[in-house]
Parts: C-alpha cells; sequence; structure tokens
C-alpha cells in the first residue's frame, strides 16, 4: 500500500497514465526515433508527470516541482552527458 507522503489528490507514482486525462501532455523535445517520444504533463499541484508517447495508457512517472527542476539543471550543465552516445 502506498503510504500519505506517495499518494496525493490520488496521483501517485506509477499509476495509469490515461487516469490524468488527455489534456495537457506536451513533447518537450523529439527526434527521429520514429515517434516515440517521452510527453510531460504539469499537474496542479505543481509536480510533473512523464509517460511513454507509444504507450499513453501506461505507467506515468511523477516527480515534484524540486525533482524535476533538479533533474533539467543538472542535464544543463552536463551532469547526464554520460547517457550520450
Amino acid at each position: 500500500m502506498y503510504g500519505y507522503e506517495d499518494v496525493y489528490d490520488g496521483i501517485y507514482n506509477g499509476m495509469p497514465a490515461n487516469q490524468l486525462g488527455n489534456e495537457g501532455w506536451r513533447k518537450p523535445w523529439s527526434g527521429g526515433n520514429g515517434g516515440s517520444c517521452v510527453e510531460a504533463k504539469k499537474l496542479n499541484d505543481g509536480r510533473v508527470a512523464l509517460r511513454q508517447s507509444t504507450d499513453p495508457d501506461g505507467p506515468a512517472l511523477i516527480y515534484s516541482n524540486h525533482e524535476i527542476t533538479t533533474f533539467i539543471l543538472g542535464a544543463k550543465a552536463g551532469e547526464a552527458d554520460f547517457l550520450l552516445g
């Protein structure tokens, strides 16, 4: 079962992304990968949900504003460059 800190307004990490609705999903970037992209949605409470565009009913990864901000700033600073080629 989920603890209080894991579930907020019925939204939890790994929940089916389609339960978050179809509106508001955006592809922050896309490349020549045949349409397979990560989609992001800003939730009303400031958290961010991510899902796979080719599996919109699959699990959503839910990140706090602090977590997603830290990730993006780190990626911009080159801290995720090890993931490239």
